[in-house]
């Protein structure tokens, strides 16, 4: 163990570990990409985190960097959850629930809790948290808030930012603050504060004032249903003078402070839906169809591609059997309704009526086992992300892309031409009702003309995505990945703003070093695997 490592175990409750096995476990996360820590601390309690970020700053005021990376279980398809100094591992101690409020709706908890757990305790109650992701298996509640997450209920509910009444957070030298919304006159008695959080405030708020016209021109932007790129300046400041740190922590990906303690808010939870499997003969048809059922309005929209089915057909030909007839129609859209009684009842009357109107074919239920086989045709692109082509395997690049709903047909005929043009068989799947498309490419990361065309995809696919009036994430955050494209999508000055924002709360770059600011396609060549897999969520299966 090293004199940094045996230091920090002295003065912290949790462990700290510095074995090459445990270091190279979490030098990988969902991503194509490795970096090892030179430790991994267990934290006990916000304590042992204040202490690894006090103890950070202070060797950083002396020029020497410790990067800290706060991490959940470590399916960030970004790179967001792997860095070079400390990796701050969650849930092995902070994982617990802390305090439910039946009545208000809602919870108090710490990151380390998974959400299917929560999720499965507040539903006994009649409550749930609506922005779950796909991984809600074996994700974190403290990773969803940090990628600012959502999934399939977001075209109802809206993404995690909703959700967040207040959140804890060890700053960047050790200090702790509460978040929430405070009116003028107390922004102006923190903004007297001698302590960093005042620094903060202050500096937040001279960066927002000084350049009002242009956040509010261009942190509204682009104009989607949901978007993780960037900071959420807009969200900072009303026009009342009131403040609120929140919406900048949500989705910042451990780059702005550590979240040790949140509370969220709740919704009620209705088990019995119903749901529609409609047929969809083409591109544009869904433009049509979405626009239909969205003025109805569902809980959830989802979208498979025919190419995904022929995908499953051939790797498991049972899967789909029953559930979707051969031969497989271009598209399938899944259509939920989770209402109270009459107005679901109501909701369901008017989507049957419409689409016997256009003669679609489709199929409605209400029973709970048939429904889930029908989940199963949007659940099955997890088997697509878990098969390999000879030596290649689905790698996610390009999977977060979101435009305007208005668009959608435009990007799905993009998709299919960008892959085309790469030799590539196309399987597409998404949010149907958000127009937010998710795919994984099979590339062999040990080929270099394989590595050089990952970069290539990528580029030409945002640059589709961004000239559509899109983002290039709407859920998954920027991480590394996509951090060299918050250009491109928010302009050059905007952009400036997301580093002074940075800059602001992580003066010294010790904050997960290399995430969403200042980093360079030649940087993410330099750490791409030379292999991919994600053996270490194997027992989880992670879908998407």
């Amino acid at each position: 163990m090293n004199k940094v490592a045996s230091y920090l175990q002295e003065h912290i409750l949790g462990e700290v570990l510095t074995d090459s096995s445990v270091r190279d476990y979490f030098a990988t996360d969902g991503s194509i990409f490795k970096v090892t820590p030179s430790m991994v601390v267990y934290p006990k309690n916000i304590q042992d985190v204040r202490k690894v970020a006090r103890f950070a700053w202070q060797l950083a005021e002396k020029k020497h960097v410790l990067p800290i990376t706060a991490r959940g279980r470590g399916s960030d398809q970004t790179g967001a959850a792997i860095g070079k100094g400390v990796a701050l591992v969650f849930p092995a101690h902070m994982n617990r629930l802390l305090e439910v409020d039946i009545k208000q709706r809602l919870a108090r908890m710490q990151p380390g809790l998974n959400f299917l757990a929560f999720q499965q305790a507040m539903e006994t109650h009649g409550l749930f948290l609506p922005p779950y992701p796909s991984s809600i298996a074996y994700a974190t509640l403290g990773g969803a808030i940090a990628n600012n997450s959502s999934g399939e209920k977001t075209v109802k509910y809206g993404s995690m930012r909703g959700y967040i009444v207040s959140l804890e957070v060890v700053l960047a030298n050790g200090e702790v603050i509460q978040t929430g919304r405070i009116n003028k006159r107390e922004l102006e008695k923190r903004k007297g504060y001698t302590t960093f959080e005042g620094e903060i405030y202050r500096q937040v708020d001279g960066i927002i004032s000084d350049n009002w016209d242009l956040v509010q021109e261009r942190s509204g932007l682009p104009d989607v249903s949901k978007n993780t790129a960037g900071y959420a300046i807009s969200d900072v400041r009303r026009m009342d003078g009131s403040v609120d740190l929140t919406p900048l922590f949500i989705g910042s990906q451990g780059t702005l402070g550590i979240i040790t303690e949140a509370i969220v808010r709740l919704e009620p939870y209705n088990a019995q839906t119903t749901l529609f499997k409609i047929d969809v003969q083409s591109a544009q048809d869904i433009t049509d169809v979405v626009e239909a059922l969205q003025k109805v309005g569902p809980s959830a929209l989802e979208i498979v591609d025919k190419n995904l089915l022929d995908y499953v057909d051939k790797i498991s030909p049972n899967r789909l059997k029953n559930i979707v007839e051969k031969p497989y129609p271009p598209f399938v859209l899944l259509a939920e309704f989770d209402d109270k009684n009459n107005v679901q009842k109501k909701k369901a009357k008017t989507v049957r009526k419409a689409l016997k109107k256009s003669q679609m074919t489709f199929m409605e239920t209400q029973d709970y086992d048939e429904q889930q086989r029908l989940w199963a045709i949007r659940h099955s692109a997890a088997l697509l992300m878990w098969h390999t082509e000879g030596k290649k395997k689905a790698l996610p690049i390009i999977e977060d892309g979101i435009v305007p709903r208005e668009k959608f047909a435009e990007l799905i005929a993009k998709t299919y031409a960008l892959f085309q043009k790469y030799g590539l068989e196309a399987a597409v799947w998404g949010h149907a009702g958000d127009a937010n498309l998710h795919m994984q490419p099979f590339l062999d990361l040990a080929s270099i003309s394989d590595r050089q065309k990952v970069t290539k995809i990528m580029d030409e696919y945002y640059e589709i995505v961004v000239k559509l009036g899109g983002s290039t994430n709407a859920e998954h955050g920027d991480g590394r990945l996509r951090a060299p494209y918050l250009p491109d999508v928010y302009g050059k000055e905007m952009y400036k703003i997301f580093q002074q924002i940075k800059s602001a709360f992580d003066p010294y770059g010790t904050l997960n070093t290399g995430v969403k600011i200042d980093v360079t396609q030649k940087e993410l060549a330099s750490i791409m695997r030379k292999e991919y897999s994600m053996e270490h969520l194997a027992d989880y299966l992670p879908c998407s």
